[in-house]
């Protein structure tokens, strides 16, 4: 079986947040499809790892952010590679409460959706949620981010608890001829914790290093901009 082949089928990239009394939890998804039109419905797979599963088994609502291709890394890494369980996923986010009392995320958002539990499925290791939309709204003209994108141009990895996720040994080589590398000599190295890879040919933008700087020559202060992994989280391939 070629795993690659599930890859190929399409997605977006999202934020599914929800509510437990006062507190709230978000995080990163994928897997979010509408299901009817009339009324209007959507399905959202989660993790029964994640809180978010919890606080939507709870509240039955939920919320979905539809990110914009600009949403930078630690954006995403905030609500993909850590956990509401030791942190407050919303602090300092600019985000509002809806009319089901689920946090919607404003930021680097095109729209969002609102959305009560009607139905629930168990698939093992996740639970499909279908909600009816009770409120949406769009907030940008902006292109909305597929995941594509979010692989293939950010370099951004799935977190194990993703439906999408597939171990590292089970991913086939891409066969195609490797280009010459701009910094000479130069190995990419791994972020342990998320999967990240700096490729020195491409540096990292978004956080001010230069395409063509080798691993060795980032500073101290550097960190995943996936999952803020500091340097010391990192392995050469």
């Amino acid at each position: 079986m070629n795993i690659r082949a599930i890859q190929q089928i399409c997605y977006g990239l999202y934020i599914i947040s929800s509510r437990k009394g006062e507190k709230f939890n978000g995080q990163i998804a994928n897997t979010v499809f509408q299901i009817t039109s009339e009324p209007p419905t959507v399905a959202v797979s989660i993790n029964k790892q994640n809180l978010t599963h919890e606080f939507i088994q709870e509240s039955r609502v939920f919320s979905i952010s539809i990110l914009g291709k600009e949403a930078p890394m630690p954006f995403i890494g905030n609500f993909g590679f850590k956990s509401g369980r030791e942190l407050d996923k919303f602090k300092e986010m600019n985000f509002k409460v809806g009319i089901t009392g689920a946090p919607i995320v404003l930021d680097n958002a095109v729209g969002y959706l609102e959305c009560e539990v009607i139905s629930v499925t168990d698939v093992g290791t996740h639970t499909i949620f279908i909600g009816q939309v009770k409120e949406s709204e769009m907030l940008s003209d902006a292109e909305p981010m597929s995941y594509a994108y979010y692989r293939e141009i950010k370099g951004g990895k799935s977190p194990k608890t993703a439906p999408t996720y597939i171990a590292p040994e089970k991913e086939q080589e891409k066969t195609v001829a490797p280009e010459k590398t701009k910094a000479a000599g130069a190995a990419k190295y791994s972020c342990i914790v998320c999967g990240y890879v700096y490729d020195p040919d491409a540096g990292d933008p978004d956080s001010g290093i230069a395409p063509g700087t080798p691993f060795e020559d980032l500073p101290d202060t550097w960190v995943c901009p996936t999952c803020s992994a500091p340097k010391s989280e990192f392995e050469k391939i």
